[in-house]
C-alpha cells in the first residue's frame, strides 16, 4: 500500500489555518514507559542513539518497549519498517494482504527480485529481521476492515499509515479516534508528499483537515498518476521520525500541522491545521461514535457511473471479437498520454479524461459508429461512460478491466504497468 493524491486537493475546502511558524510549539508527554533495561548487545547497536542527549538511554528503552503497526508493506510503508527496526522499536505489526508485483520493486525497497510473487507482509517480516534480529514482528496478512481494526490497534502504541486509498485512510483515523491513539500519516503522489501525526486528544484528526472524501473519480492514485520511487523515502523517513518523537516525547511532534514535500523545487512547508469543534468524529458533539461503511462513505465510482455501466459493460475479449467481426467502433482510451506511450490497443484515440470532464472532447464524437470506452482498469472509463450517455450516445459501452484486462486477456506479450 501506499498514498496517493495531489497536494491540498483532496478537498476543495481543506480546513488549516495560517503558516505553522506563528503555531505555539507541541510539546507532548512520552507516549511510552521505558523498559527496564537495555542489554550490552542493544548498547551497541543503538550507541548512537545513546549519545544522543534527547534520546539517550531513557528514549532508547522507550523505543525498546514500543509497539507500533504499520498499515502496508509498500512504497511508504518499505522505508517505515526498515528505519523503525533500524531505531530498536521493540514490536513490529505489519498489516498486509497483497503480494510482491514486479512494478513495485521502483519504489518499495524493503521487497527484492527474489520476492516477485510472494507475500508482502512475509518478505517485509524477512527483510525487517535481516536488518535487526531484536525486533518482534507480528504479520498480520489481511485487509484492514471495520471488522478487525479495533482488535488490531488494540495491540499497539502508535500507527503508521501507508495507505493508498480513502476508504481506509478514513477507518484508519476513526479507528484511531476512538481508541485515542495517535498515528503518523503520510501521502505521496508523483513529485509530491504530505506527513503530520494525528492525535485527537492532543490535536486535530484527519477529517479536521478533510471533513470529506474528494468526488469519487476525481483524484487519481499513485497506479494511475505514477510516483516519484525515491518519494517514498523522503515521506517514510518523516513518519519514522514523528513516530520516534512521539513514542520517547522527543521534540515537537507535527501534531496540528502538516508537512508538505515539493521535490520538484525541493521545498518544504508547513501549514497549521486547527481542530475543528464541528468534526464529525472528534468534534464537541460527534455523530461519528462507531465505525461506519467506509466504501459507500468514499465511493471509488460514482453513482452516476454505476448506474451507466449496470448494463453497458464488456470485456477484453468481447472488445476483440468485436474488432475481428470488422464492427464500426470507435474505441477511445481515456487514460493520460504518458500511459498511452506505455501500451494502448491498436486502432484506440487517445482523448484523455479530463478532456470530457471539459466538454470539449463530447462535441467531436462520431454519431455514425459504436462509442467503446477504456482506461487502465475501468474507474476512469466508467466515469466518462457516464458523461458520454448522458450526451446521447445511449449504446456506448466500456472495458470493465481495461487495458489491463485487455493484455492479460487478448496480447499478453504487451507490457503492464
Amino acid at each position: 500500500m501506499e498514498g496517493g493524491f495531489p497536494p491540498l486537493c483532496q478537498s476543495r475546502n481543506p480546513r488549516r489555518g495560517p503558516p505553522a511558524v506563528s503555531a505555539p510549539p507541541v510539546k507532548l508527554p512520552p507516549l511510552v514507559e521505558p523498559a527496564e533495561s537495555l542489554t550490552i548487545d542493544e548498547v551497541r547497536r543503538y550507541s548512537r542513539h545513546l549519545i544522543i542527549p534527547d534520546v539517550a538511554m531513557d528514549g532508547q528503552k522507550r523505543l525498546k518497549n514500543a509497539k507500533v503497526l504499520c498499515i502496508g508493506a509498500g512504497g511508504l510503508g518499505s522505508p517505515a519498517l526498515m528505519y523503525l527496526a533500524a531505531a530498536g522499536v521493540g514490536t513490529l505489526g505489519i498489516v498486509e494482504f497483497d503480494t510482491v508485483d514486479e512494478s513495485n520493486l521502483q519504489r518499495q525497497i524493503i521487497h527484492g527480485q527474489s520476492d516477485i510473487g510472494r507475500s508482502k507482509a512475509e518478505s517485509a517480516r524477512d527483510s525487517v529481521k535481516e536488518i535487526n534480529p531484536l525486533v518482534q514482528v507480528n504479520v498480520h496478512e489481511e485487509r484492514l476492515e471495520a471488522d478487525n481494526v479495533m482488535e488490531l490497534f488494540a495491540q499497539y502504541d502508535l500507527i503508521v499509515d501507508g495507505t493508498d486509498n480513502f476508504a481506509t485512510r478514513y477507518l484508519v483515523n476513526d479507528a484511531c479516534v476512538l481508541l485515542n491513539k495517535p498515528y503518523v500519516w503520510g501521502s505521496i503522489y508523483r513529485f509530491d508528499g504530505q506527513a503530520s501525526v494525528f492525535w485527537s486528544e492532543y490535536g486535530p484528526c484527519y477529517r479536521c483537515l478533510y471533513p470529506e472524501p474528494p468526488p469519487p473519480g476525481m483524484v487519481p492514485s499513485c497506479a494511475e498518476g505514477g510516483v516519484l520511487g525515491v518519494l517514498c523515502a523522503s515521506i517514510g523517513s518523516i513518519q519514522v521520525t514523528e513516530a520516534i518523537k512521539v513514542l520517547t516525547g522527543t521534540g515537537e511532534p507535527l501534531v496540528g500541522r502538516l508537512m508538505i514535500y515539493d521535490a520538484l523545487e525541493m521545498n518544504y512547508r508547513s501549514v497549521k491545521v486547527r481542530k475543528d469543534p464541528e468534526c464529525a468524529v472528534c468534534g464537541k458533539n460527534p455523530t461519528v461514535t462507531e465505525l461506519i461503511d467506509y466504501e459507500a462513505f468514499c465511493g471509488a465510482v460514482s453513482e452516476e457511473a454505476q448506474e451507466a455501466a449496470k448494463d453497458s459493460t464488456i470485456t477484453p475479449r468481447t472488445l476483440k471479437q468485436w474488432i475481428d467481426e470488422g464492427q464500426n467502433l470507435e474505441i477511445i482510451d481515456v487514460r493520460e498520454p504518458a500511459e498511452w506511450e506505455i501500451v494502448h490497443i491498436d486502432g484506440a484515440k487517445l482523448i484523455p479524461k479530463n478532456e470530457f470532464l471539459m466538454g470539449g472532447a463530447l462535441t467531436g464524437l462520431p454519431q455514425d459508429k459504436k462509442i467503446v470506452l477504456h482506461c487502465k482498469s475501468g474507474v476512469r472509463s466508467a466515469e466518462v461512460l457516464a458523461l458520454v450517455k448522458a450526451a446521447g450516445f445511449t449504446d456506448a459501452v466500456h472495458v470493465g478491466s481495461g487495458i489491463v484486462g485487455w493484455v492479460n486477456q487478448v496480447e499478453p506479450q504487451k507490457p503492464i504497468y
